[in-house]
């Protein structure tokens, strides 16, 4: 009648008629992984990470400065345009700029530096930063920062991900169980149906007493009620399903009995490292991705806390003939020059850096909480598939014992040497080992979710690409 075999899937066969067309677990992780909303909603979390990131590469952008000015009354007619490229580094504190710039009139003494000869002056120069915002400034913080968290939010949509599989295998496994289950009261009842016109004969020709017929309603009421019961729950199986069986436009849709399969899927195990660590969870790599942010902002912290020390170069030259200013303008002008500060208190600074090595301490705790627990948990997980196989084993042994017994015990009745009642226990019996059989193999295929979302199974989640 049935059909038992464990390997990379479980499987339960269904003694019912044609199902129609099984929804199977690939097609439920499918749905769920292209439309799911948890999911949907992670990836726009990633696009604003994204996002978020270039906006930070924005405080690398060249930028080009113009400014002109004229005289329209007055003694002076002075005239002048002056242009600058400014281009921050990207690997380290300060910035290269070049300009131009031309003037033509005259100009006041104390504005003397805006003559130039008649084609105009060109000039290139950086600026370097030798101490503060040398290794990390706010623009390399940002950049950082949501580096990581690009990396992160990648992450924890991928935590989402294995929730909302995970929970997608244990519906579908729920509603095949409860489909099933149905498949099994639905033939106890129809024993009691086949039975009934065989008695009504037997009672009319007075090969039975009356009594026989009522024992023989009893049981078929009895069996309606838990015909009844599945029914009602392979109804709310269905409903949870349909959270992850979505169509195209990622509406829900309800799966109909006739797309239930013939048997329970579970994912196959996924194998573990011959010392039997599980791989690197996102949970964890999530919590690693904010520590390093944590540590990037200690570095800007004690960056902070230094002194400023810049040195800046320039060259220019002007070009063309000499104009109102002058010989002066003549000739290549290198300029050099450093400019030094110190902070004199910086409480602000100090508060921030011991809140951020606080900040690294708790997520470094977390990160060894987790670790603990996920070790736990794999042990857990472990256990309960082991158990799981071994339950479903002699769950398929009881079922089949009760079964030849339920057909004996009615062979026996039509030889006479047995009852209507002993045959309703074993009938009933059957169906009782049957459905501890299919939940022996739900809970094996709940189990072996569980692991696949302990271990972060991407291929066994549907989640490969």
């Amino acid at each position: 009648m049935r059909t038992l075999c464990c390997g990379g899937l479980l499987v339960l066969a269904l003694a019912s008629p044609v199902w129609g067309k099984p929804i199977a677990l690939a097609d439920i992780l499918a749905a769920a992984r292209r439309n799911a909303p948890q999911l949907l909603e992670a990836d726009a979390q990633v696009r604003a990470a994204q996002a978020r990131r270039l906006t930070a590469d924005g405080a690398f952008d060249p930028t080009v400065d113009v400014s002109a000015e004229t005289r329209l009354t007055g003694y002076y007619d002075g005239r002048w345009i002056d242009g600058r490229y400014v281009r921050p580094f990207a690997n380290r504190g300060g910035y290269a700029y070049g300009g131009y710039r031309i003037s033509d009139g005259s100009f006041p003494l104390y504005e003397d530096e805006r003559y130039t000869n008649q084609l105009g002056e060109v000039r290139l120069g950086a600026l370097f930063a030798l101490w503060r915002d040398r290794a990390i400034d706010e623009r390399r913080l940002a950049r950082g920062q949501t580096d990581a968290a690009v990396s992160l939010a990648r992450t924890e949509a991928l935590i989402a991900a294995i929730g909302v599989q995970r929970r997608a295998l244990e519906a579908h496994a729920l509603w095949v169980a409860a489909g099933l289950r149905l498949a099994a009261y639905q033939d106890l009842l129809a024993l009691a149906h086949e039975r009934t016109a065989a008695l009504d004969r037997q009672a009319k020709a007075g090969a039975i007493p009356t009594i026989m017929l009522t024992e023989n309603r009893q049981a078929v009421l009895r069996r309606q009620a838990l015909v009844a019961d599945a029914e009602r729950a392979l109804a709310v199986a269905a409903a949870r399903l349909s959270l992850f069986w979505r169509d195209d436009a990622g509406q829900p849709q309800t799966p109909s009995a006739t797309q239930l399969p013939a048997r329970i899927e579970a994912v196959p195990l996924a194998p573990l490292a011959v010392d039997g660590a599980a791989p690197l969870r996102p949970d964890v790599v999530a919590v690693d991705l904010r520590i390093a942010q944590a540590r990037d902002r200690l570095a800007q912290d004690r960056n902070a806390l230094l002194p400023r020390l810049d040195l800046k170069l320039e060259a220019s030259q002007d070009i063309g003939a000499i104009a109102e200013g002058g010989s002066s303008r003549s000739g290549t002008e290198t300029k050099v020059g450093v400019s030094f500060s110190v902070p004199l208190q910086q409480r602000a600074a100090q508060g921030k850096l011991a809140e951020t090595q606080a900040s690294i301490a708790l997520l470094e705790a977390q990160r060894q909480r987790i670790a603990e627990d996920i070790g736990a948990q794999l042990a857990a997980v472990s256990t309960d598939v082991a158990a799981a196989a071994r339950l479903l084993a002699l769950a398929g042994e009881e079922a089949q014992q009760a079964d030849a017994l339920a057909r004996a015990e009615r062979r026996r009745m039509q030889l006479g040497t047995s009852d209507l009642l002993r045959v309703t226990l074993r009938e009933e019996a059957a169906a009782d080992a049957r459905v501890r059989e299919v939940d022996a193999a739900l809970r094996q295929a709940l189990a072996h979710a569980e692991r696949a979302a302990a271990v972060a199974d991407i291929e066994g989640l549907g989640l490969g690409n």
